[in-house]
């Protein structure tokens, strides 16, 4: 079983920056693909970026991209997602997700372990 824990949510304005962390607990953390899915209220969780095992390959979504960088240190067993140039539309609670040596995937079902979410609030 693997834990994931985020940080770093956080109440930001329009144009700002935050930084979110997850850590894992898993033992061989350097062969799992790594993501970030995000839930607005009254929304579907919707892809957000990854990372894959192999190659640490990333993927984004297309309202996050050339915004969000996402990055992995297997000494840490951690993963950040940097997030840049925030809008309001950013605003949802974010999940950190991961998957055992499987393909890069964006839809929700094919992650096995979750989170618990961190809280990430746009607003002026």
């Amino acid at each position: 079983q693997v834990q994931l824990e985020e940080s770093g949510g956080g109440l930001v304005q329009p144009g700002g920056s935050l930084r979110l962390s997850c850590t894992a607990s898993a033992r061989t953390f350097s062969g799992y693909n790594m993501g970030w899915f995000r839930q607005a209220p009254g929304k579907e969780r919707e892809f957000v970026s990854a990372i894959g095992w192999a190659e640490g390959d990333t993927y984004y979504g297309d309202s996050v991209k050339g915004r969000f960088a996402l990055s992995r240190d297997n000494a840490k067993n951690t993963v950040y997602l940097q997030m840049n140039s925030l809008k309001a539309e950013d605003t949802a609670i974010y999940y950190c997700a991961a998957i055992f040596r499987r393909p890069v995937s964006t839809a929700e079902y094919e992650w096995r372990y979750w989170g618990r979410g961190t809280q990430v609030t746009v607003s002026s």
